[in-house]
């Protein structure tokens, strides 16, 4: 096994492949700057910022996965507002939870009566901090 994220797991084996790729994970900080007449502005650290993550998966239903049920698994999550851990290994990301803030689909192969063979689905996740 890869990794997790809620019920979807990321893994490789001879009857399945569901992977990423294109993995970034964003970490920022908070600024402010206070204006001082006749001089430079003096920065401020206001604190740390939530981090983003961004990755890609191609979905192909000849390597054991059904694209059309995962994709929307994705699709569920962003629309329902579900927070999640992130494991990567056996290691959690993050202070606290993810939430899946966008979600865009490639849909590549298509089949007869409109099965979906091969997709792309790119997916951005959001640090979700629960408590202060």
């Amino acid at each position: 096994m890869i990794g997790s994220f809620g019920d979807i797991v990321f893994e490789t084996s001879d009857k399945r492949i569901h992977s990423f790729y294109d993995f970034t994970r964003d970490i920022t900080s908070r600024w402010d700057s206070s204006k001082i007449i006749g001089r430079k502005p003096v920065s401020e650290f206001i604190g740390p910022d939530l981090d983003g993550i961004s990755f890609s998966i191609d979905l192909h239903g000849q390597f054991g996965v059904r694209p059309r049920v995962e994709m929307e698994k994705w699709n569920r999550m962003s629309r329902s507002g579900q927070v999640e851990i992130l494991v990567i290994g056996k290691r959690a990301l993050g202070l606290d939870r993810w939430y899946v803030s966008d979600v865009s689909e490639k849909w590549n192969v298509v089949m007869d009566k409109g099965e979906l063979l091969s997709c792309s689905v790119e997916v951005s996740l959001k640090e979700y901090i629960g408590e202060l």
